[in-house]
């Protein structure tokens, strides 16, 4: 159970990176993130596809841009991050 969380949470932190890649160096393209992240291209691809369902990029022909939606996302992730690590250790104090 404990291997799925694991998982999930490397997935997250992968999406995270392409999300930083992107507001950083945008617009950018699928090679030059594969190049300078280590990701394959298929993981980076999957990334843009699920960060461009939450509204968070825009592909262009020049490469993936970000949106209106993406500074409130990151300014809130602290505090989303926070609440979760908070769930976890409640989880952990209830044993």
């Amino acid at each position: 159970m404990i291997d799925s969380v694991e998982k999930e949470v490397e997935m997250i932190d992968r999406h995270l990176d392409v999300l930083k890649m992107v507001v950083n160096n945008e617009p950018i393209g699928i090679v030059k993130m594969s190049n300078e992240s280590g990701y394959a291209h298929h993981e980076i691809r999957y990334s843009l596809r699920l960060l461009e369902e939450k509204n968070l990029i825009d592909p262009t022909k020049q490469g993936a841009v970000t949106t209106d939606q993406t500074g409130s996302f990151i300014d809130n992730l602290d505090e989303q991050i926070d609440d979760i690590r908070a769930r976890l250790n409640a989880v952990r104090g209830s044993d």
